[in-house]
C-alpha cells in the first residue's frame, strides 16, 4: 500500500488522515483539500508516468496556442473592421444628400440648415466627377472632388494628412491636392503641373468637347487606405464647377454625424430640415458588401480557430485515460481506504481543469502581449511581408474587445472541463478487487 501510495507521490499519514476525518463527517465538502493533492501530484513528472505528463504539456501548449490565435485573429480582424471605416467613412462622409425634383443650386443654404439639426458634427456640399490626371511621366484615372477651402478642415482623413505642400490659399488659385500613390505613380511633387482631362466639356455646335486644363499640386496628402491614395484628387469648389461644367450647383451634400451606428435615426430629422425633396443614403448601403463580407469572414474565423481548442482539449481526454490506466492500483488502494468513487472522479476533474485553466492563462497572457505589440512585431521580424497595395493598409491593425476575450477564455475552460467528464468517470467507476488483482 505504501509503495503504491509512493508511486503517487502522495503522503500516507497525510491521506490516511483526511480520509478516517472523511469518513468521520459526512459533511466533508467536495473538493476538499487532499483531493487537491492528490491530483497536483499525479500531474508531476514520475519515472514511470512521465508519458502521462508529457501528453498533459501538450495539451496545456495546445490551448495555449489555441487561445492565443483566438485572441490574435480576431482583434487583428476588429482591427481591420474599425481601421477601414474610420478611414472610409472619415473621407467620404456618413450620410449623403442628393437632389431629386431640382438641382442643388441652394446649396448654402441647404448645408446651414442640415448643419443645425442635432448630432450633425460637419455638412460638406461637393462637385464629384471622373477625369484622367496625366503628367509627363504618366497617366492614371482619378476621382476628383471639388470641396470649398473653408470645409476642407472637416475632412481631417485629408487635410490631417498632409505630407507635402499645403492647403493655405487654396480657394484662389487653380490648385489641386492629390494622394500620395497617385502622385508617385506620375512622377510629381507639390509645385509641380498636372493635366486633367475630361470628356464632359463646354457644348458646342458640333457637341461636347473634351475639356483639358493644367493645375498646379498645391498639396500631397496620403489617407492610408491604397484606394483611395492611388485615384483621389481635390481642387477648388468653383473650379470643380467650371471644369465639369456644374451651373453654380453641387453633385451631393456629404453629411458627418457625431454617432456614424445612429444614422438609421437621423434620416427624418435630416429630411424635415432640408426643407425640399432629397435622396438621403448612408455609409451603410453604399459599403454593405464590403462590411458585411468582413463580418462574416470574422465569424467564420472564430469558429474555425476553435478547432485548434477542441482539438488541444481532445489531448486532454488521452492524457487524463492514461493517467487512469497508470494509476488503477492507487484509486483502488484509496477505494479501500474510504475513498468514495465522487472523490475519484473530482481527483481527475481537478486534474483536467489545471490543464485547461494554466493553458488558457498562458494563452491569454500570450494573445494580449502579441496584439498590443503586433506593430513593433511586425516592424521588426516582417518589415516588407505587409503591402498595402493588396491589404489596404500600411499597417496591421489590431483591437481588442473585452467581450471577446472573455468568450474565448470561458469557451476554452467550459471545452477543458468537458473533455475530463469521460475519464474521471471512468476512474470513478473503476472496480478495486479487478484493478488490485491486475494491476
Amino acid at each position: 500500500m505504501a509503495l503504491a501510495l509512493g508511486k503517487a507521490g502522495v503522503s500516507l499519514k497525510g491521506v490516511l488522515t483526511r480520509l478516517k476525518n472523511a469518513r468521520a463527517s459526512a459533511s466533508t465538502p467536495p473538493f476538499a483539500g487532499f483531493e487537491w493533492i492528490i491530483a497536483g501530484r499525479y500531474l508531476r513528472a514520475r519515472r514511470r508516468g512521465g508519458g502521462v505528463s508529457v501528453v498533459a504539456l501538450f495539451s496545456v501548449l495546445g490551448i495555449a496556442v489555441g487561445v492565443a490565435t483566438l485572441i490574435i485573429v480576431l482583434s487583428v480582424m476588429n482591427g481591420f473592421r474599425s481601421e477601414l471605416r474610420s478611414k472610409i467613412i472619415g473621407l467620404n462622409g456618413h450620410v449623403f444628400a442628393a437632389p431629386i425634383d431640382r438641382l442643388f443650386t441652394d446649396y448654402v443654404d441647404l448645408s446651414d440648415r442640415l448643419e443645425k439639426v442635432a448630432g450633425v458634427r460637419a455638412v460638406v456640399p461637393m462637385v464629384q466627377g471622373q477625369a484622367f490626371a496625366s503628367s509627363p511621366y504618366g497617366g492614371s484615372g482619378v476621382l476628383v472632388r471639388g470641396v470649398r477651402e473653408s470645409d476642407l478642415p472637416k475632412i481631417p482623413a485629408v487635410s490631417g494628412a498632409i505630407k507635402s505642400g499645403t492647403l493655405e490659399g487654396f480657394d484662389s488659385g487653380e490648385g489641386i491636392a492629390l494622394g500620395k500613390r497617385l502622385a508617385d505613380s506620375l512622377g510629381l511633387q507639390a509645385g509641380d503641373q498636372v493635366t486633367l482631362s475630361t470628356p464632359k466639356g463646354a457644348s458646342t455646335p458640333f457637341g461636347t468637347a473634351p475639356r483639358t486644363k493644367a493645375y498646379t499640386v498645391k498639396a500631397i496628402f496620403e489617407i492610408g487606405v491604397t484606394d483611395f491614395d492611388t485615384t483621389m484628387a481635390f481642387m477648388p469648389l468653383a473650379e470643380a464647377q467650371a471644369f465639369f461644367n456644374r451651373d453654380g450647383d453641387v453633385s451631393v451634400i456629404e453629411i458627418y454625424i457625431d454617432n456614424a451606428d445612429a444614422v438609421g435615426e437621423m434620416r427624418e430629422p435630416l429630411e424635415m430640415a432640408a426643407e425640399r425633396p432629397i435622396l438621403l443614403t448612408d455609409w451603410r448601403q453604399t459599403n454593405r458588401t464590403f462590411f458585411g463580407a468582413l463580418e462574416v469572414e470574422r465569424n467564420v474565423m472564430f469558429l474555425i480557430l476553435n478547432l485548434i481548442v477542441i482539438v488541444a482539449t481532445l489531448n486532454i481526454i488521452s492524457g487524463l485515460i492514461l493517467l487512469v490506466r497508470d494509476k488503477s492500483s492507487d484509486i483502488a488502494i484509496l477505494r479501500t481506504m474510504g475513498a468514495t468513487p465522487g472523490t475519484i472522479m473530482r481527483v481527475f476533474l481537478i486534474n483536467g481543469a489545471l490543464i485547461g485553466l494554466v493553458g488558457t492563462a498562458i494563452g491569454l497572457i500570450g494573445g494580449v502581449l502579441f496584439t498590443l505589440n503586433i506593430k513593433p512585431i511586425q516592424r521588426t521580424l516582417f518589415p516588407t511581408a505587409w503591402d498595402p497595395t493588396v491589404r489596404f493598409l500600411a499597417e496591421i491593425p489590431a483591437e481588442m474587445n473585452t467581450n471577446e476575450v472573455v468568450i474565448i477564455v470561458v469557451t476554452s475552460v467550459l471545452l477543458s472541463l468537458a473533455a475530463t467528464l469521460y475519464p474521471s468517470w471512468r476512474a470513478a467507476r473503476l472496480d478495486p478487487v479487478q484493478a488490485l488483482r491486475y494491476g
